[in-house]
């Protein structure tokens, strides 16, 4: 059963404790509910590398952000299980009729406890100031979305909600298509690809400080230059059959990874 998130709620599950171990994610990335199409991923995704740059660890309540089709979820769901919550920042399902559907969906397709644990999905998008209850998250994360926000012209709102939903000392933890800085800022709103420094903005306006950076997710064959934008470039493969191979072997986007801190 998945349940809307509250603040009592989301401490009481957070608070249960279990014994800790080295690599809480490990299980979770080998879990034989993972398909193969996504677990072949996880050379471009680095998950186990990315959380622990993160300090995501088991006993700590974690909010992901846009989850999509929940890869990420996956992952953290069943690692947090029994010690921690996993939240879903998921669309308002009473903002259209799809985003309904995708809130259904979402539920259905992680409903099943024994292996992803008691799922807490929270609301997420323009106009919501509150994700979760004010200062309950021990970690916030997003992959790959900032983009999205920021061409729908909100980017600065979202950061403001995670902002609010984080308790001091909180992490906000971003994973996002990496724009050079010499490039035009309005190709931000057009290929898919972010600037660090634009992100780090957005972040630092919201109150955030900068804990650290990583190139974990760095692909150094990616020119960045596609027509298409990022969706040139695998899993998407927008041009569909033209020039798959060479896309394909230049693989998943450049990512900056960026850690930043509730002071």
């Amino acid at each position: 059963m998945i349940r809307t998130i509250t603040l009592a709620t989301a401490l009481a599950v957070a608070a249960i404790s279990a014994p800790a171990i080295a690599a809480p994610f490990d299980a979770a990335i080998a879990g034989p509910w993972r398909s193969a199409e996504n677990k072949a991923r996880d050379t471009y995704r680095h998950p186990a590398q990315t959380l622990a740059f993160f300090g995501v660890k088991p006993g700590q309540t974690v909010v992901e952000v846009s989850p999509g089709g929940g890869w990420y979820t996956e992952i953290l769901a069943p690692g947090l299980k029994g010690n921690g919550l996993y939240v879903a920042g998921l669309a308002n399902p009473l903002a259209s009729v799809n985003a309904a559907k995708g809130v259904e969906a979402f539920k259905a397709k992680f409903a099943d406890k024994a292996i992803h644990g008691d799922i807490a999905i929270g609301t997420f998008g323009k106009g919501v100031a509150d994700i979760v209850a004010p200062g309950s998250a021990d970690v916030v994360l997003t992959f790959r979305n900032v983009h999205n926000w920021h061409m729908g012209g909100w980017d600065q709102e979202a950061f403001n909600a995670f902002f609010k939903a984080l308790k001091k000392g909180g992490t906000l933890g971003v994973v996002e298509h990496r724009l050079p800085e010499a490039r035009n800022d309005a190709d931000m709103k057009k290929s898919g690809y972010m600037k660090v420094s634009y992100v780090t903005m957005l972040a630092e306006k919201a109150g955030f400080k900068l804990a650290g950076s990583s190139e974990i997710n760095a692909n150094p064959k990616d020119s960045k230059d596609y027509p298409d934008g990022v969706w040139t470039l695998p899993p998407t493969f927008q041009k569909g059959d033209v020039d798959r191979a060479k896309y394909a072997a230049i693989g998943e986007s450049d990512r900056m990874t960026l850690k930043f801190v509730k002071p």
